[in-house]
C-alpha cells in the first residue's frame, strides 16, 4: 500500500481512530513509510490519519533528522494525562502544509503506549516532545490544531484554509478525490482488519 499525506480538509483527518488489536508486517511496512513522508516533508511528527489510516498510531522523531534513528519513536494506542503547565508555541502540520500559528499546550505530560514491538512505553515528557505528543494525539481524535485557535488567530489563516478547500473540491469534482461514501467504505475495511 502506498501512502502518502492528505492535506486538509480531507474527511480522514477527521476520523475518530480506532485502537489497533493487531500489528503485523504490513503495518510495520506502513509505519516505514510513514518515516520516509515525515522526513520528505520535514516533520517531526506524523499520525496515521494524515496518511489516510484510521489507527491509533503515529510516530514522532523531535530532532526531524533521518540520521537519528535513537530519536524515532512509534506510539501505538496512545494515552495522554497528568498534563501540567501551559506553554505556547508556534505549530504547523503536514496535512496544512505553509499555515503555522500559535496554540496553547500542556507543558508536561505523561504519555503510556505500546511500541512496535508491542512493548508499553510510559514517560513524562516536556517541552517540544511534549507538544508533539499532544498534537499528535489530537489528530487522532480528528483535531487540527487550527482547532484550538481563537477566532483572530483563525481569521489570520482563513483565506490559506480557503485555498486548502477550494483544491480539495476541485479535485473531488474531476475524480482525482473520492466521495466520502468511498472514502468510508475504505475506513470500514481497514477498521476491520486490525481493530
Amino acid at each position: 500500500m502506498e501512502l502518502q499525506i492528505i492535506h486538509y480538509p480531507h474527511p480522514t483527518l477527521r476520523h475518530t481512530s480506532k485502537p489497533l488489536k493487531r500489528v503485523d508486517a504490513e503495518l510495520r511496512g506502513m509505519v516505514a513509510q510513514m518515516f520516509e513522508l515525515m522526513y520528505e516533508h520535514e516533520g517531526v511528527g506524523l499520525a496515521a490519519n494524515q496518511v489516510d489510516l484510521p489507527y491509533r498510531l503515529f510516530i514522532s522523531n523531535v530532532t526531524g533528522d533521518p540520521a537519528d534513528r535513537e530519536a524515532e519513536c512509534v506510539f501505538i494506542n496512545p494515552v495522554l494525562s497528568h498534563g501540567k503547565g501551559q506553554a505556547e508555541g508556534s505549530e504547523g502540520c503536514l496535512s496544512i502544509p505553509g499555515v503555522h500559528a500559535p496554540v496553547m499546550r500542556k507543558e508536561k505530560i505523561t504519555v503510556e503506549a505500546y511500541n512496535l514491538k508491542g512493548e508499553e512505553i510510559s514517560a513524562e515528557v516536556d517541552g517540544l516532545f511534549a507538544r508533539v505528543l499532544q498534537h499528535e494525539t489530537d489528530h487522532l481524535d480528528g483535531t487540527l490544531f487550527i482547532d484550538r485557535l481563537s477566532e483572530t488567530q483563525m481569521a489570520e489563516v482563513r483565506d490559506e484554509l480557503e485555498e486548502f478547500e477550494i483544491d480539495f473540491d476541485s479535485r473531488r469534482n474531476t475524480g482525482e478525490m473520492p466521495d466520502e461514501a468511498t472514502i468510508a467504505a475504505r475506513i470500514a475495511e481497514l477498521e476491520r482488519l486490525r481493530t
